[in-house]
């Protein structure tokens, strides 16, 4: 499919919004809200590397668009827009682009994002997709994983190890399990959760890498130690099911994909309330101290830090 066509009988549908200017033009102009600080964030999804050749292509459109706003969530940012980049090889055929924009819609409608622009070029050996999306937050508000204080508490939001499970089910590995594939291939960005979590944490990231190497960055960014309590991981009862033991907890911990939300708290926040207020588990699975590094700590209290933590790219 050729990029005009791609753009006029795809694209151009979903530019609805007035800073697209119908796709049209060399550039968007865009007027953010008065008196907000812009978040912005870029990742790239390549096949064969984050998803697999035969992921049905709306579910390849909608990881891409979450995982970025994963991102903003973890800013507590409010989504806005977003750039869409298409590296396409010739897999890629006009069925697989309808597929991607159909999956592509109904995140956008979803999370009320609107497409701004982009740019597409194929010829390439394997398709590389990226997307820049575009929030915005109260001045101030953005945090970072760099603000852990000693004596805070670490927090995730969710289930962890379901996406690394939810990849055996695709890869065939393990037998069909819908909810786990869905954890793996559409996961769900904690927009509402981030921005509330924002005024009460002193430090937040999304889970990508896995919850281990995660919770180390946030600690090496914020000069701190972190001790993570491996019993407290919070696991799906689907992944409960393949967890028998620590050696399986280390496992879930280190498979990443989660895009669930890592934050530090002082120990009086009150986050049972945002767990109700929000219907989504948060669960204390560490704590803060003066010093440096990670340490793991298995069920009877002995160290089981692991020599991978998780994905390094």
């Amino acid at each position: 499919m050729r990029e005009r066509d791609l753009i006029a009988q795809l694209l151009a549908p979903l530019a609805m919004h007035k800073a697209a200017r119908g796709l049209a033009d060399d550039g968007a102009v865009w007027l953010p809200p008065l008196g907000r600080e812009l978040v912005l964030t870029h990742d790239t999804l390549a096949a064969g590397v984050h998803y697999l050749p035969d992921d049905p292509p709306s579910d390849v459109a909608w990881k891409l668009l979450a995982t970025n706003l994963s991102d903003l969530a973890a800013k507590g940012a409010t989504p806005s827009g977003m750039l869409l980049s298409l590296g396409l090889s010739a897999a890629e055929d006009e069925a697989w682009l309808r597929g991607f924009v159909s999956g592509l819609a109904r995140g956008l409608e979803r999370w009320n994002v609107a497409l701004f622009g982009g740019d597409t070029i194929s010829g390439l050996a394997q398709a590389v997709l990226g997307l820049t999306a575009i929030g915005h937050v109260e001045p101030g508000m953005a945090r970072a994983r760099s603000g852990a204080r000693a004596g805070d508490l670490l927090w995730v939001s969710g289930s962890i190890g379901d996406a690394g499970l939810g990849l055996a089910v695709a890869q065939g590995r393990l037998p069909h399990d819908k909810y786990l594939l869905n954890r793996f291939r559409r996961p769900e960005p904690r927009l509402g959760l981030g921005a509330a979590l924002s005024p009460v944490v002193h430090a937040m990231m999304d889970v990508s890498d896995g919850v281990l190497i995660d919770a180390q960055r946030m600690a090496a960014a914020s000069g701190l130690a972190v001790t993570v309590n491996l019993a407290a991981l919070p696991l799906s009862d689907a992944a409960a099911a393949h967890t028998p033991d620590d050696a399986a907890r280390l496992q879930r911990a280190t498979a990443g994909d989660d895009y669930e939300l890592l934050f530090a708290a002082p120990a009086d926040a009150d986050i049972a309330a945002l767990a109700a207020l929000h219907r989504l588990p948060l669960t204390c699975i560490g704590a803060f101290e003066a010093g440096a590094g990670l340490r793991v700590r298995a069920s009877n209290g002995a160290d089981c830090t692991p020599d991978r933590l998780g994905w390094e790219h």
